[in-house]
């Protein structure tokens, strides 16, 4: 497992991450880190190597698109001085798109979202240890609803700008689809964007396969 004792690992994201956590910085016991995949994590990571001290901190914002966290960057995660960096980002520069089609200006089209995401790649790979870009997703098993299409373009754009800065890509969406073959979406988020425990299991496995943490066997 890459993380060491003492280091600092910050989450960033939309309300996936979020997930009511604690204000200013979400980290600590009980709400501290809200209640989804960046709970689970640190649940399982204690639970695995007790005797390693890793502060984990949660920076989520609920509705936050890609220009949003991009402008929120330096206040929530660089003055965190983070030995490694997660991010997910783009449900809701995809939703906008389908639920405010009117308002463009709400909206983060696909040459936007790169801009942003590359942004984010270049100001911090220099001074992290180590980044880690999980795909946007759509919890959706018909592959030609709109909203899929889209998302999957966004996340092939995460993966292609971690390619380009040497970060690490997390493909959660591939293991929403793997689910998705024998569960309907309902049952992991009442939405197809806000996972339930089971969908937020799901992000946490691949984060832990993704820094190399041993099995729960």
């Amino acid at each position: 497992m890459i993380f060491e004792n003492g280091e600092r690992i910050v989450f960033a994201g939309d309300s996936v991450t979020d997930c009511g956590r604690k204000r200013p910085y979400g980290e600590g016991l009980w709400e501290g880190l809200g209640n989804g995949y960046v709970r689970q994590v640190d649940s399982i990571l204690s639970v695995l190597y007790p005797e390693k001290m890793i502060h984990i901190t949660n920076v989520g914002c609920g509705g936050a698109t890609s220009a949003d966290m991009l402008r929120d960057w330096e206040e929530n995660v660089e003055k965190c001085n983070p030995d490694y960096v997660f991010f997910m980002i783009g449900a809701n520069d995809v939703w906008r798109q389908f639920d405010e089609p009117a308002f463009d200006h709400t909206c983060r089209f696909p040459e936007a979202y790169r801009a942003n995401i590359e942004a984010v790649c270049e100001r911090t790979m220099p001074n992290v240890k180590g980044m880690f870009i999980i795909s946007p997703f759509y919890m959706e098993a018909n592959d030609n609803d709109p909203m899929k299409k889209r998302m999957v373009e966004y996340a092939q754009i995460c993966k292609e700008v971690a390619e380009k800065y040497g970060a690490t890509y997390i493909d959660v969406q591939g293991e929403f689809d793997k689910h998705l073959k024998h569960r309907y979406p309902a049952y992991i988020s009442w939405d197809r964007v806000h996972p339930n425990w089971v969908g937020g299991m799901i992000i946490a496995k691949e984060i832990l396969k993704a820094i190399g943490a041993d099995p729960l066997y």
